[in-house]
């Protein structure tokens, strides 16, 4: 896709791009630990934890992985596929977001919010009309009503075992008939 340089513009992504999307994650969790946000990601680097590096490199080569570009930077990434085994099934068909990570440096640019209603087009053009994403549920739930302002609404909470710790999740959903 050819765009003004200076414009956003949301692209497939694939195996070339999981630096990018590592980067991203890292990024968010210095952001996150800076704001002394510990729960939801932890501490340690994306980028050198086998698990998320083997988990970025499953969304890149899932086709379901999207980057926002400014310029030929990678500003954002979004992964959809199906639901992650520790929520509750949907009853119905679904797109379901795995991945909303943005650059927080260009906090307020609404990248987020584009990337959403690319999965939302996603979803209408596969004739789907349920659009899920879990997210962290701890803390002061500042992640579940950024969802919430994008138009999803608060379903079920949730627990997953970690190692050393329990991670409290919170899964919502967008109708979009």
């Amino acid at each position: 896709m050819v765009d003004d340089p200076g414009s956003l513009h949301i692209r497939s992504g694939g195996p070339a791009d999981v630096p990018a999307v590592l980067e991203l994650l890292d990024g968010a969790t210095r952001w996150l630990v800076g704001q002394g946000r510990t729960g939801q990601w932890g501490t340690e680097p994306h980028s050198t934890d086998p698990r998320r590096i083997a988990q970025a490199e499953g969304w890149a080569g899932s086709g379901g992985l999207y980057l926002a570009v400014l310029g030929d930077q990678p500003v954002g990434a979004l992964a959809v596929g199906t639901a992650t085994p520790y929520v509750p099934p949907a009853v119905e068909p679904e797109l379901y977001v795995n991945l909303l990570v943005t650059d927080r440096s260009r906090k307020g640019q609404r990248i987020g919010g584009r990337l959403l209603a690319y999965a939302e087009q996603i979803a209408r053009d596969r004739g789907v009309d349920l659009l899920r994403v879990d997210c962290y549920g701890g803390d002061d739930r500042a992640l579940v009503r950024y969802y919430e302002h994008q138009g999803f609404t608060a379903t079920e909470g949730f627990v997953v075992d970690l190692p050393g710790r329990q991670w409290l999740g919170q899964l919502l959903e967008r109708r979009l008939a």
